[in-house]
């Protein structure tokens, strides 16, 4: 019995291995990488055109790299690692989370998207302790050559910083990034 098992198993593997139809791919590994800015309100911006001053000025930046799998160009997860600096409050983190990304609309190799993240934020100064990553985004991937794409993305981030009000930091920022496939 377990010869004949064997021998239908084998037969069923090597017909597969070598028919001729061709299958269809659960997903494909993809390597991303992005660079946002957060702005905030001027705070020495007045209605006075000749004063030189912008309504918007940069007050962060963000890094991110990851790495994941993207099922069926519809549903990708991400584990990902960054560095943040908010400079207007000397504040320095390294994010490390897990993404999940959902493609609303694909137009050939073309998306929109939005994606949510949840993980660990790791602080190298002892005046805030080390505190919860959150972040939600929208974005789309702009097809380019071969396997690199263009990510624009705008993301709303939440970091768990005890002493900051409510303790935490919120942030708004916009993007750009690539992914490659």
């Amino acid at each position: 019995m377990k010869k004949l098992l064997f021998s239908i198993v084998l037969f069923c593997w090597i017909q597969t291995l070598f028919s001729q139809e061709k299958q269809e791919k659960l997903g494909r590994p993809f390597f991303t990488g992005s660079a946002n800015l957060t702005f905030a309100v001027n705070e020495n911006y007045t209605l006075d055109p000749d004063d030189g001053e912008t309504f918007f000025i940069p007050s962060a930046i963000f890094f991110r790299m990851g790495f994941g799998y993207e099922f069926k160009k519809r549903v990708a997860v991400s584990v990902n690692g960054g560095f943040d600096y908010h400079w207007n409050y000397a504040v320095s983190a390294f994010p490390a989370y897990v993404s999940l990304k959902y493609n609303i609309t694909e137009d050939e190799d073309d998306t929109f998207f939005t994606e949510v993240s949840y993980g660990k934020m790791w602080r190298p100064s002892t005046n805030y302790p080390d505190g919860n990553y959150y972040r939600i985004g929208l974005g789309t991937q702009i097809a380019g050559e071969e396997r690199w794409n263009t990510i624009i993305r705008l993301d709303f981030h939440r970091k768990g910083i005890i002493g900051f009000e409510n303790d935490r930091l919120d942030s708004v920022s916009l993007g750009i990034g690539f992914s490659f496939f």
